[in-house]
């Protein structure tokens, strides 16, 4: 194996050890994005534009901190939590059928 070869299977290798811890974080948050959706008054709590725009201001700032882009870190934060919405809305109306 050359040595570019070498330092792209370690870094592929970083990658998949930050992907399992990832989605052990994103099982996290659902489970919580779910334990809120029986909480809302209806779609516009659950879709809670206040909220969206709160949490994207602090993780830019925490992309910042991380030495992370700003405008990535926002895009993938934004179609993250527009996932959640999807799915916390389907959830609240199952469970409340609103």
């Amino acid at each position: 194996m050359t040595e570019t070869a070498s330092a792209l299977a370690e870094i592929r290798a970083r990658i998949d050890e930050l992907d399992g811890e990832l989605v052990g974080l994103l099982a996290r948050r659902e489970a919580l994005v779910r334990r809120a959706a029986p909480l809302k008054g209806d779609r516009q709590a659950v879709r809670a534009p206040d909220r969206v725009a709160q949490v994207v201001a602090r993780v830019r700032a925490l992309a910042n901190e991380a030495g992370a882009d700003p405008d990535l870190i926002e895009r993938i934060y934004r179609g993250m939590i527009q996932a959640f919405i999807d799915m916390e809305t389907d959830e609240h109306h199952r469970l409340t059928g609103a």
